[in-house]
């Protein structure tokens, strides 16, 4: 980082462009990956972006803050920093974490490449909702699924919001977009994985009674809060499975099943 951080005074600074109305998710959406950027929130994720290899285009940070970041060493990207005030103002929302840093983003990893040394992979079909989407990052991260697929229509994982969410292991885990749905699952396939859907219908297989050679390389098929997966999807699947339920119960948050799958995916 430069040396000196530069005051920002005036919300309307157009050095800090990168940082404005980050609550506006349609704004975001529409900003962040044509310009190639995508913003980290906290110094931990900070630290994990940089960790991960990601270049730093700049960090904004609370001019009580600025210490924090003296020993990072990256580079000349500069640190802004503003008052608590000014910081609000320009991103619309009270940043408690006081540190906030812009990332280019990498070029697309390809299917195959995320798949070619992976064992256990998960794949979200139309996860919309950036804090589940984050969560499923987080635990796919910390329970042994080596790579993420999604769906055309899922959310973008460098999206603020579920970067913070998954404490910045959205950076650890490789992911990819599949472009053709559900077509792409036969790439899926191809690769050697069995496509197992997660669904509560009562014909599907209690997933602590999936055979050992369902295990062996097992690609889980997860779909979005209350719609669950669609027809094509579970169509296209190679078989179902559920998470016995008591009490009742139906169903289990899509990111609190994924975890729950996670664990018993790697037993």
């Amino acid at each position: 980082m430069s040396e000196q951080p530069v005051p920002i005074e005036d919300p309307d600074d157009e050095r800090i462009a990168d940082y404005r109305a980050l609550t506006d998710v349609a704004l975001r959406t529409r900003f962040e990956p044509p310009h190639g950027l995508f913003i980290a929130e906290g110094e931990l994720v900070l630290r994990r972006a940089l960790r991960a290899g990601y270049r730093l285009r700049s960090a904004l940070v609370d001019a009580k803050r600025v210490g924090q970041l003296a020993d990072l060493g990256a580079g000349d990207a500069p640190v802004y920093a503003a008052s608590a005030d000014v910081l609000e103002k320009i991103t619309g929302f009270h940043v408690h974490r006081g540190v906030l840093a812009s990332f280019h983003r990498r070029s697309p990893a390809s299917v195959a490449d995320v798949l070619a040394d992976a064992r256990r992979a998960a794949i979200l079909e139309d996860v919309n909702n950036h804090t589940n989407l984050g969560a499923i990052f987080r635990a796919a991260a910390a329970l042994g699924i080596d790579a993420v697929l999604l769906s055309p229509s899922c959310a973008d994982p460098l999206y603020r919001r579920s970067v913070r969410v998954s404490m910045g292991e959205v950076f650890a885990v490789p992911y990819a977009r599949l472009a053709d749905w559900p077509g792409g699952l036969d790439e899926v396939r191809d690769a050697g994985f069995v496509v197992v859907a997660l669904t509560p219908a009562d014909d599907a297989v209690p997933i602590d009674a999936l055979d050992a050679a369902t295990r062996r390389r097992p690609a889980l098929l997860l779909g979005a809060e209350g719609a669950g997966l669609s027809r094509h999807a579970l169509a296209a699947s190679d078989l179902r499975t559920k998470i016995p339920m008591s009490r009742g119960v139906d169903s289990l948050n899509v990111a609190a099943a994924a975890a729950v799958a996670f664990w018993e995916l790697r037993r």
